[in-house]
C-alpha cells in the first residue's frame, strides 16, 4: 500500500476545558496512569529533541523516570551526544505518544543536570545488567565491532564481581523544567483536541489550539 494511503481514523475521548484542570500536571499524571493500566509497551518512552553545535535538530528516544512539580527526569551517559548538546544549549523538547489511546503530549523547557546524590539514588535501583552496561558502553562513540562491546561488558562484569556496581562518574540525570505542555487527543475527521498550557512564573494559562 502506498504511504499516501496509510490512514487511521482517531476516535479518542473528548478533551474539553471544562473537564481539564487549571494546571497540566494532574492531567499528565492521569494520562500516564491510563497508559500504564492499558499495558502499553514502554508507556514512559518519549522523544527527546536537542540542538547540536551548528543549530541542527537531533532527536532520540529516552525513558521518563520521574515527573513532578519540578519537571521531567531522565538519565543518560553524560558523554553522550545528547548530554554534550544539552551542555552547550540546555533547552529541549519532549514528545510522548500513545497511539492505542490516540494521545500525544508535547513538552518544551530548560534542562538542568541532577545532583550526584540524585543520580546515585536512581542508579542503585537499576538492574545489575544495566548498571554494568553504563560502564561498558562509550555511548554515541564509534566502536570497532559488537565483539568489542561484548568484551567491554565482560571487563566490567569482572571488575565488579562479587560486589555492588557503583555509578560511573560519567553517568547521571537531567530534569526538564517545562514552560509549555500541550495535550493532543485524536478525534474523528482530523478535528483533534489540542490544549496547550504555558507557564509564566508560577502561573499556568490554558488555551485551545486548532488541529
Amino acid at each position: 500500500m502506498p504511504l499516501a494511503r496509510v490512514r487511521h481514523e482517531y476516535r479518542g475521548q473528548v478533551l474539553l476545558e471544562s473537564r481539564s484542570p487549571a494546571e497540566p500536571l494532574p492531567l499528565l499524571s492521569r494520562w500516564l496512569a491510563q497508559a500504564m493500566r492499558a499495558g502499553l509497551l514502554e508507556p514512559n518512552a518519549m522523544t527527546l529533541a536537542t540542538v547540536d553545535a551548528r543549530g541542527r535538530p537531533r532527536a532520540r528516544m529516552v525513558l521518563l523516570k520521574r515527573v513532578d512539580e519540578h519537571g521531567f527526569t531522565f538519565y543518560t551517559n553524560r558523554r553522550s551526544a545528547k548530554a554534550r548538546e544539552l551542555g552547550r544549549r540546555p533547552e529541549a523538547a519532549l514528545v510522548m505518544w500513545w497511539p492505542e489511546l490516540h494521545r500525544q503530549v508535547r513538552v518544551e523547557g530548560r534542562v538542568h543536570a541532577l545532583t550526584e546524590r540524585e543520580a546515585d539514588a536512581y542508579f542503585a535501583t537499576r538492574p545489575r545488567g544495566a548498571q554494568l552496561g553504563a560502564w561498558a558502553s562509550p555511548q554515541s562513540r564509534v566502536v570497532p565491532s559488537r565483539a568489542a562491546l561484548d568484551r567491554s561488558l565482560e571487563r566490567a562484569s569482572a571488575r565488579f564481581a562479587g560486589r555492588s556496581v557503583e555509578r560511573p562518574p560519567h553517568w547521571g540525570g537531567y530534569r526538564l523544567d517545562p514552560r509549555v505542555i500541550e495535550f493532543w487527543q485524536g478525534r474523528p475527521d482530523r478535528m483533534h483536541d489540542r490544549l496547550r498550557y504555558a507557564r509564566s512564573g508560577a502561573r499556568w494559562t490554558r488555551v485551545r489550539l486548532a488541529p
